[in-house]
């Protein structure tokens, strides 16, 4: 299965060692091109790579809406060593990607699978894209958040070889998903859901309204979420003091803790019925 790799290992059980292969989740760096310039080395799970990178260029603002891509293709042949671990978007007929948006904060900075704003100058460079959303007055049931995160397990089949990978799970507003992907990095995660939909050219767009993900809230993932137009975020785990700030400040819906039909409601909770 892609995005794992297997390794030897030494186990201890009931005072017994023995030797055997395991299943570890694979990770390895991806250098992110934009119209041939690197714009980030990211730290991923192999898989999915297009998404990533078109979810990452349009959380950084570079690409606005699929008809700015016109192809996406990782570089070199697949004998070379390295092959896959490069790859480049290159503009649609006539576009001019934005590519200095980047380069005043992060370009061609390494991101590990852990830290997402790694690389920044400062915070104002994250929280640039973050436009305040109004709150609709169309509302969303705390029990579809619950279930859609309950289900959140049945999208990870590498988790659960592995028990070392996060997930992001894009809903609509009746609960369908409409992207789900893994990665040891949760922004990572995000990033691919994200790239799916513009790609599909569904974002921008109206139809995402609630993203769930594995592990705590995070400050970039309510950052993504909010450049993507997502009014709700969902995690089984709890949230940081700036995500929740963001949260507030972008009026974006925020929960944590959600599990067993309870959760931490840390901004906007009027959105849920």
């Amino acid at each position: 299965m892609k995005g794992v790799a297997r390794r030897e290992v030494r186990k201890l059980s009931g005072g017994e060692w023995t030797a055997t292969d395991d299943d570890i989740v694979a990770e390895e760096p991806l250098e992110i091109r934009a119209a041939g310039e690197t714009m980030a080395i990211t730290m991923r799970t192999p898989g999915a790579d297009r998404e990533l990178a078109i979810g990452f260029l349009f959380a950084e603002g570079v690409i606005a809406t699929r008809d700015d891509v016109g192809s996406v293709a990782h570089c070199g042949r697949p004998d070379q060593e390295g092959f896959g671990n490069t790859i480049d978007v290159r503009p649609g007929a006539g576009v001019s990607l934005d590519l200095d948006r980047l380069s005043a904060t992060r370009r061609g900075t390494l991101t590990t699978a852990a830290c997402g704003v790694c690389g920044r100058r400062t915070v104002d460079d994250v929280i640039g894209r973050c436009a305040p959303q109004k709150v609709a007055t169309a509302m969303i049931a705390h029990a579809m958040i619950s279930q859609a995160t309950a289900a959140l397990r049945k999208l990870q089949p590498n988790f659960t070889r592995t028990g070392g990978i996060h997930a992001a799970a894009l809903h609509d507003a009746r609960g369908e998903v409409l992207a789900a992907f893994e990665d040891i990095g949760r922004h990572n995660a995000l990033d691919k859901v994200v790239g799916k939909l513009v790609l599909e050219g569904r974002i921008p767009g109206s139809e995402a309204a609630l993203l769930v993900v594995s592990g705590r809230a995070s400050f970039e993932v309510v950052q993504k979420a909010s450049a993507a137009g997502i009014p709700i975020v969902a995690s089984v785990s709890a949230a940081s003091s700036l995500a929740v700030d963001l949260a507030r400040a972008a009026g974006i819906t925020l929960c944590g803790f959600v599990r067993d039909g309870n959760m931490t409601v840390y901004a906007h909770a009027e959105r849920i019925a």
